[in-house]
């Protein structure tokens, strides 16, 4: 007789073959038998969320923080809608997601007739937000389906995927059968490529390299070492593309190219060498940065070469090998020691503008913050002020995989982003908030502390959604709709069972911090700002 096992062992056979070992997700009526396997997994851990969204992004923040494949369980209808918002900040960040859902019963598959949870538009839905979509419709697909699906979120350019599973199809009986995960390639550059980018690269006097966050996928730590000692050359960073390489190496300017102290590294260039970064909107200063010399452009996707500036050499491939290839073949140019010395004076010159733009007792904040925490820390940092002011760009990153942050600029992932980073990592994991974003995934305090999550949620408390306001003057418009109620933070967390403490001055941060980090989970600190010196963007 032949073995068999229900569609729901088989989709986390599926799992267990491609070593997948935590799972972040929501039971429902829908998916009950997949969680019933999943309780039967040796392998397996499954972390319980309290939004789809939040569960979306805790595995977002798992996949950042080991390169591995972040996977997410919800169910048909309203928690696949929920589930959307953290399949668009994965696949903003180019992070391998894979999302799990299920479907109504087959009978009524795309009927309408108004079965629980019905949802006949949901497969377009998650065909907007993702790569690749799957729907089996028999248990003896599911397996064969999760595969390919991993098989494409982790070629090329990661992005996320999504799998709806008819609910009636768990149940269903299929036969055992050996699952093996699917061979990934290495992206490989042509050699001719290579070689025209090290016929400019021995001719240039004033090279600059920017390094984003496909340096980081690519997990080429090694690599961008190797390469940027090599070649010599000042280095800037996208926010996504920080923990590439420590912020303390000696040629590193940092991550402000938006700054109008950055703009002369690149009018003085004669080659820019970019290297897993598409030249995003803030980076590029809405693409106003000049960029009129040589450009080599290295990067995973072809399609995203050139598509905001021209390129005279492009590389197609993985960043760590392409950048392997390229310094050997390469010889190391001769940098003009003026254009590195004035590299060295723009360091300066930004790191006294970002003073002046954030204020005094905010570098103080961010001087204690990076005194305190370990070298190997985590931070994630939301869409908050203090995010978009000095967290992403004066907070030095130490460690590789060391920083993530909300990179479609949305307000609300930092918590969960941090809850997954931690679990993943077992690093201690920081996530900076404000006041208002950390309200639209509160409840995943709660998640923490049942997980015991190594991380400490820092709630910079301003009484509003600083940032806005801070526009709505810029922009010379009336402050409004951006003052908020909120909740005693302190006393939330502690409902939640967690410790927690409120600050409103340097000297009790970063004494709350210590304490904070030398505890075994989660915890909360309250950091009141609104008698601290203002903020500016």
């Amino acid at each position: 007789m032949t073995e068999t096992i229900t569609g729901g062992e088989a989709a986390r056979a599926a799992l267990e073959a491609l070593g997948v070992e935590c799972v972040f997700g929501i039971p429902s009526q829908h998916n009950l038998a997949l969680y019933e396997a999943l309780s039967r997994s040796n392998q397996i851990r499954t972390v319980g969320a309290r939004n789809e969204a939040g569960a979306v992004h805790a595995a977002d923040g798992y996949a950042r923080a080991t390169g591995k494949l972040g996977v997410a369980i919800v169910s048909t209808g309203p928690g696949t809608s929920n589930a959307v918002t953290g399949l668009y900040e994965a696949g903003y960040a180019s992070s391998p997601v894979m999302l799990i859902t299920t479907q109504v019963d087959r009978p009524y598959l795309d009927q309408c007739r108004g079965y629980i949870h019905d949802a006949p538009g949901q497969l377009a839905m998650l065909q907007s937000v993702t790569r690749r979509t799957e729907r089996p419709l028999h248990a003896q697909d599911i397996a064969p389906a999760i595969l390919r699906l991993a098989g494409d979120i982790l070629s090329g350019r990661p992005q996320p995927g999504a799998i709806e599973i008819p609910t009636d199809l768990l149940k269903e009986p299929t036969p055992v059968v050996h699952l093996t995960a699917p061979a990934i390639a290495v992206d490989t550059p042509k050699a001719a490529a290579i070689e025209a980018a090290a016929a400019l690269i021995a001719k240039a006097r004033r090279p600059l390299i920017w390094l984003g966050g496909g340096c980081v996928r690519s997990g080429a730590e090694d690599a961008v070492r190797a390469f940027v000692d090599h070649i010599g050359a000042p280095v800037v960073t996208t926010v996504n593309g920080r923990s590439a390489i420590p912020s303390d190496h000696p040629l590193v300017v940092g991550s402000s190219t938006h700054y109008p102290q950055a703009r002369p590294l690149f009018e003085d260039a004669d080659l820019v060498i970019a290297v897993g970064t598409r030249f995003q909107a803030v980076a590029t200063g809405f693409w106003t940065m000049p960029i009129d010399c040589p450009l080599i452009q290295i990067d995973i996707d072809a399609s995203l070469i050139g598509r905001n500036y021209p390129v005279t050499t492009a590389i197609v491939g993985d960043a760590g090998v392409s950048l392997e290839a390229l310094r050997r073949a390469a010889s190391a140019p001769r940098v003009d020691p003026e254009y590195g010395a004035a590299a060295r004076d723009i360091v300066d010159a930004i790191k006294a503008e970002s003073a002046k733009r954030i204020g005094p007792d905010h570098v103080r904040l961010c001087d204690a913050l990076d005194a305190v925490l370990p070298t190997d820390r985590i931070v994630v940092s939301d869409a908050t002020m203090v995010g978009n002011t000095w967290a992403s760009f004066r907070l030095p990153v130490r460690d590789f995989r060391g920083y993530t942050y909300s990179t479609s600029l949305a307000i609300g992932p930092a918590l969960p982003l941090a809850i997954g980073a931690a679990i993943g990592s077992g690093r201690r994991t920081i996530a900076v908030h404000g006041d208002g974003g950390v309200m639209l995934n509160i409840g995943e305090l709660a998640t923490a502390v049942e997980a015991r999550a190594p991380m400490t949620l820092l709630v910079f408390n301003n009484q509003g959604y600083g940032v806005l306001k801070l526009l709505q003057g810029m922009q010379g418009l009336t402050p409004f709709a951006c003052d908020l109620h909120t909740p005693d933070f302190v006393g939330l967390g502690k409902a939640m069972g967690m410790p927690a403490e409120r600050v409103d001055t340097v000297e009790g941060f970063e004494a709350a911090l210590r304490r904070s980090i030398a505890i075994d989970g989660p915890s909360l600190i309250e950091v009141d700002i609104s008698g601290m010196a203002p903020v500016g963007l």
